[in-house]
Parts: C-alpha cells; structure tokens; sequence
C-alpha cells in the first residue's frame, strides 16, 4: 500500500477534503472531523493521547480556507481562524472512511472473527506456563480465545491461587459477590446450584448483572473419578441455526426481557435483579451476547399474559438445539488444567457426580471482563510485532 499523496483539494461546496493517492485510489475526509482531531499541542494531549479541543469551540459547519501537500506525505490546513493543522499520510490512510478501510480498521482494533463449531471441536490447549511467561504464547491465547472461544491451559498447579496470577497476567480479575475468586465444589446449604453435585444444565454465568463478566476462568484442583464432566456449545453457532430454522423464535428470544434474580450471602449480602434478552443482537441481528441461566430466572415475568407460551416454545426449541448431540462437546478437566471460555457466547454444564463424606470435586473460578482481556490482547501484539 502506498502512503505517497499525488494531490489535495478542499471544494467548498462539499465541506470536504479530498485526498488522492499516488496507488490511484481517493479518500474523502470531512472537514468537521479532521478540524476536531487536529493533532497539534493546543488541540490533542499527546502524553494522554486524549483530545483537548472542547466539543463547544468545534464549528460543525466548518470549511477548510486553504489546502497543501508537503513532501507528499503531509497536508497541512488553515481554517478560517487562522489556525494551521498537519495531517501525516499513514495517520490519514489508516481513517480513510472507505467501507474497505473501516473494515480493515475494525478487524485490527476489536479481532471480530469467529470461527463456529460444534460436537466436532478441537479444543484448543496451551501449556499455562508458557501463557504466563511468554508473550507470544500469552497473545495466541487471547487471540484464540477472541476467535473459538476457548482455551484449554494445562499444567497449572492443583492449589488455588493459580487464577489469580493469570488475572495479573492480563490485568485484574473481576470482583463479583461471590468474591475475587469462588470454589466450586458440594457444599452443604449450597448458596448456588454450582455447590452441589446436581448436573447442571447449559448457562452462562451471571445474567443477573447490568453487565456479565465477558470471560470465565475454570481451575481443576480435585476432579471425581466418576462424574462431573464439563460440557459446552457455542451460543452464537446455535443462535444462527435457530435464526435459520425458526426466525419468530429468534425474534422473540432477542427481543423479550427475562426477569433473572440472585439473592444471598457470599463475598458480602446480595439482593440483584436484572432484565436481559436471553439473545443479545447488533444493529445487524447478529447475536453478540447469550443471557441464559435457568437457575437464577426469576419466578417474576414482567411481559403480558399472552406473550408467555410463546416465549417458553421458543426457548424450548433454542434449549433442544443447546443440548443436540451435534452441537455439545463434552471432555473432562483433570487436575491442573484450566478452562478459559468467552461467558458472552460458550454456555457451559456439568454432568452430576456422586457425593461423599470428602470433597471429590474441587474447581476454583474466576471472571475477567473483556475490555480487560481485549487490551492485554492489543499490547500483546504490540510487543510481540515491535510495533508503535
């Protein structure tokens, strides 16, 4: 790609720049936009690359007085002020608003590649130690878990505290109700139906919050001989077949909101009520985010008499598909392994195991959010291609 400018010009009718490139093709940048992300000092803080210009000094309705390339790798602009901006090629092909430069722009900043499975997946696995301790296995991790949606890490100790390093080794973990870090295993009086030994059917955690905690942490220190395997399927793979096979119930689980409850004692005392679509969707109708959780929907439904039958029939058919021996991959986390697993799109489970006079089943969980794991993601590869 060649960041060489052949010409500028700024016709006054259209309030735009025009930028044309040496490789043939044109870019159109509006002057409103480029007068308020002007770069110099007075305008954008560059030691905490924030803008300093005020929304109130911006003139929306701005044209540029005067125009001109400088060594073809630079425009520079006066507005009508008098004030003079400078434009670096690279900076200004990088925002090129060109559907194809928006969608490079994305795919670089937020990694929206998904790659869908079923009962077939290969689960991704990864040696711990070397996630925590070298960056280009730190950054295929992440970049494996933003794409699949899990990862198998193994080899971690079988002690608690493991997750907490790799809570470091991202940023921080998120703090919840239920603590920094939960353990779960059959407790007596159970607080959570995780604290038993029942199976547990396919959820995600923590649709009770404005907000759930993006990715979940897994950590077997003590796994039942018999029993207790994890199973999980890809929510947003489902979601499309029943987009696909059913698209009333799509609309209806992407547009009703549950009532989801939880109420206790844990980390501190808790009273939570949240509403959420137990399908999430984009402007598109692109599902970006499963709320599911039959445990802690709450008795209350706050929707019309009428509308509950068929919400429950359209659940039940997304429920089917979940639970279809094409779509659910089941294995077994042995001691020192540690499952990471997108809480946004993979629901989980567990088949029930047996319990006894001791402990059989020992796992130690945790959250991150993903703006946390996106950014460890962005440095990562910064330090791992040396670039700026």
């Amino acid at each position: 790609m060649s960041l060489g400018i052949r010409k500028v010009e700024a016709p006054d009718a259209e309030h735009l720049v025009r930028v044309q490139w040496e490789d043939g093709s044109e870019s159109r940048y509006p002057c409103v936009w480029l007068r308020d992300n002007c770069q110099c000092p007075a305008c954008f803080l560059h030691s905490a690359r924030a803008r300093r210009l005020l929304f109130d000094d911006l003139d929306v309705d701005i044209v540029a007085k005067e125009v001109c390339l400088i060594d073809r790798r630079k425009i520079s602009i006066t507005w009508p002020d008098e004030h003079t901006s400078e434009y670096e090629a690279e900076w200004l092909k990088k925002r090129c608003f060109s559907e194809a430069a928006r969608a490079e722009m994305r795919e670089d900043l937020f990694l929206p590649e998904r790659q869908y499975w079923g009962s077939d997946l290969q689960l991704p696995k990864m040696s711990f130690e070397e996630v925590m301790y070298n960056n280009e296995s730190a950054y295929r991790w992440l970049c494996t878990l933003k794409k699949v949606g899990i990862v198998l890490l193994t080899g971690a100790a079988a002690r608690q505290g493991e997750l907490v390093k790799l809570g470091h080794r991202i940023g921080f973990l998120r703090l919840t109700f239920y603590g920094p870090t939960w353990q779960v295993q059959d407790k007596a009086d159970a607080n959570n139906v995780a604290y038993t030994t029942e199976r547990l059917c396919f959820h995600t955690d923590y649709p009770v919050l404005q907000h759930p905690p993006g990715v979940q942490f897994l950590h077997c220190i003590k796994q039942t001989a018999a029993g207790g395997e994890s199973e999980v399927v890809d929510g947003f793979h489902v979601a499309n077949k029943l987009k696909e096979q059913n698209p009333q119930a799509y609309q209806i689980l992407s547009s009703t909101a549950v009532d989801y409850t939880d109420v206790g004692v844990d980390y501190c005392d808790f009273a939570m009520q949240c509403k959420q679509r137990i399908i999430d969707v984009d402007y598109t109708g692109q599902a970006v985010r499963i709320n599911h959780n039959n445990a802690t929907r709450d008795t209350v439904f706050d929707i019309p008499a009428e509308k509950v039958w068929p919400f429950y029939a359209a659940l039940k058919e997304f429920n089917d598909l979940l639970n279809s021996t094409e779509h659910k991959f089941t294995y077994k986390l042995k001691p020192g392994d540690v499952v990471t697993f997108d809480n946004w799109r993979v629901l989980h489970g567990r088949q029930s195991y047996q319990s006894g006079s001791e402990v059989t089943r020992h796992l130690e969980g945790a959250y991150a959010d993903w703006d946390v794991v996106m950014s460890r993601l962005r440095l990562l590869r910064k330090r791992v291609n040396n670039r700026d």
